[in-house]
């Protein structure tokens, strides 16, 4: 809107419209993104994660397992075949072979990663027991069936893991101790502490006692092979735990860092919410940027605390609207991990002026490049390519007749939040503000006006939309970027924006009380409005008109529709979500046509 009046320049007030940020491809049976992410959280806190380290940790060990089961295994086939022809000296050589290759084997497997994964598949194992369960990657599982053969769930030991490497150790012992005795010499047994030491000279004594027969009945393959035969068996034991506790490590440490986020359908929704909002944002700070290229507060208001957004939100809170909103304030707290960089472009052709999108989820930076001639009037601290943080918040009133019965029969407590959170992040801006920049124009003033957004919000009124409106002013008064939306920026946001336009002519450029109503009416008329109204203290016209004449904005609009194409495609295999309609009937974007013509309103 460019408001114009005898003796005096245009003056510009930009509100983007555009329909709420939401997944209507997916639906709201289930709600909106708030509940599927705070269902998701409590998911995941209760299952087992690991670290990165503990994963490679994991790796190593499996890699070591399966090299040393197939050693051990030849080599005690080895010692089986030697024992044939008993030759003594290659007979103690495969055996020491073997020691040391069974050593590393218990060594690899005495790290505690094993004992504590056996005990989180335990705990996984035991929840299922009930009607739901929480699987491993932590999604909930309704209607388990219960084990059918009615099995008592076992009760784990944490020792049980020790005793199975300790097992492999105890059957080495043993056969050393035979071949020892084969060979009429002492026991030698490996070094173990003197407990182990102790349990294992008495597992020997038991070999060299328990057989009374000697070596001349039985060979000394026969001798050797039930010892050998266990050997096997406890490696093959301990080798499947491991594996088993490994493997679960690993996966649980790839679910943990692809699903932080959530499933994928649900992270899919979040990439659609917030490609909607962004492309919203990237067009509101495009116009504020060009409108402050010739205010050095301004720019240094980007610099020191970042660009406010404001999102108007009409939604009510009953029926599918419930998770519109849910939705809308998942994408909103999104756009506050965003940071702008202006950067200068090559040429002025258009294509050169494209936005341009870097980063990954959770640290996105948007690059506006501008004209040479442009870029060269900005601060040196943005020439250098200072990074300009978002702060974006939500206020969010129900107007129309669902409210009605949500606020009697229904609940509008999602509402009530989001409008404190937004109250209290707002306050904190203002704050950072005026520490920043003490000497800005109406910061002192703006104690006032968020003491009065307090009272409104305590009051708890029903439709109380002079929250909507003292947010908006106090989002004009810092220079923020102001986005007003419903469901499909039709009925109720043109009612919105067009008040608020009315609004603005009577606070602040004389609009005289008997002609508001007029003025309003015209504006919700008439499709194309070039009103000339009497202020109430000039004889002086005052002529506001609703149309982009003599300022082009068709850099922003001309890039969106690619820009958002391009944003979905980049944050992983989105559904062909549609840009938000910037230029289309029903005042979905105010003031933002690119070439001169009317403006459209319900």
């Amino acid at each position: 809107m460019e408001v114009t009046s005898s003796g005096s320049a245009g003056v510009w007030y930009e509100v983007i419209t555009f329909g709420a940020p939401a997944d209507h491809h997916y639906g709201f049976k289930h709600g909106g993104l708030k509940r599927l992410v705070s269902k998701h959280s409590r998911h995941r806190n209760r299952s087992t994660s690991y670290s990165r380290d503990e994963s490679f940790r994991a790796r190593d060990l499996l890699v070591s397992v399966s090299h040393l089961q197939p050693l051990i295994f030849g080599l005690a086939e080895e010692l089986l075949s030697i024992s044939l022809e008993p030759r003594a000296s290659e007979l103690l050589q495969v055996l020491d072979g073997l020691s040391q290759q069974v050593n590393r084997f218990v060594h690899a497997l005495k790290d505690e990663l094993v004992k504590s994964a056996l005990l989180a598949i335990h705990c996984e194992r035991a929840s299922h027991c009930s009607g739901s369960h929480a699987h491993s990657n932590g999604l909930l599982c309704e209607g388990s069936p219960p084990d059918p053969e009615g099995r008592p769930e076992v009760e784990y030991n944490e020792e049980d893991w020790d005793l199975t490497w300790t097992n492999v150790a105890k059957s080495l012992n043993c056969i050393i101790a035979m071949v020892d005795r084969l060979l009429g010499r002492e026991p030698h047994l490996q070094e173990q502490p003197p407990a182990e030491r102790q349990d294992n000279s008495e597992d020997s004594k038991s070999y060299n006692t328990a057989s009374p027969c000697s070596s001349s009945e039985f060979s000394w393959q026969e001798q050797l092979l039930p010892l050998v035969i266990t050997l096997r068996d406890c490696v093959r034991e301990a080798v499947a735990k491991a594996r088993t506790a490994m493997t679960f490590v690993v996966l649980q440490e790839a679910v943990g860092a692809t699903m932080t986020h959530g499933p994928a359908k649900m992270l899919h929704r979040r990439h659609a919410v917030f490609s909607q909002a962004l492309s919203a944002v990237v067009c509101g700070f495009v116009l504020k940027l060009y409108g402050g290229l010739e205010d050095p507060e301004f720019q240094r208001q980007l610099l020191s605390v970042g660009i406010l957004v404001q999102f108007e939100g009409l939604l009510s809170t009953y029926g599918e609207e419930v998770g519109m909103l849910e939705d809308m304030e998942v994408g909103v707290a999104d756009l506050r991990s965003v940071v702008f960089k202006v950067t200068e472009a090559k040429t002025d052709q258009l294509k050169d002026l494209l936005p341009i999108l870097r980063g990954t989820w959770g640290c996105f930076v948007v690059e506006v490049p501008l004209p040479p001639e442009t870029f060269s009037s900005l601060l040196e601290e943005l020439k250098a390519g200072c990074l300009i943080r978002v702060e974006s918040i939500l206020f969010n009133i129900g107007i129309n007749q669902q409210q009605s019965v949500a606020e009697r029969f229904g609940d509008s407590s999602l509402q009530e939040s989001v409008n404190l959170q937004s109250c209290e992040r707002l306050r904190a801006y203002c704050d950072a503000l005026r520490d920043a920049l003490p000497h800005t124009a109406g910061i002192q003033s703006l104690s006032e006006s968020l003491s009065s957004l307090d009272r409104s919000l305590e009051a708890k009124k029903r439709k109380n939309v002079e929250v909507l409106w003292i947010a908006a002013s106090v989002c004009r008064s810092v220079n923020g970027v102001r986005l007003t939306s419903c469901k499909s920026a039709k009925d109720r946001t043109a009612m919105s924006v067009t008040l608020e336009q009315c609004q603005i002519l009577r606070e602040h450029h004389s609009l005289s009380q008997q002609h508001f109503s007029t003025s309003l009416d015209c504006m919700r008329r008439w499709v194309s409005v070039s009103a000339r109204v009497p202020p109430s203290s000039s004889s002086s016209s005052l002529s506001a008109s609703f149309a982009s004449s003599s300022r082009s904005f068709s850099l922003m609009f001309g890039f969106l529709s690619s820009f958002v194409s391009f944003l979905c495609l980049l944050v992983s295999h989105l559904h062909a979500y549609a840009p938000p309609d910037l230029v289309c009937p029903g005042g979905r974007c105010w003031a933002a046509t690119p070439t001169q013509g009317s403006l459209f309103l319900a």
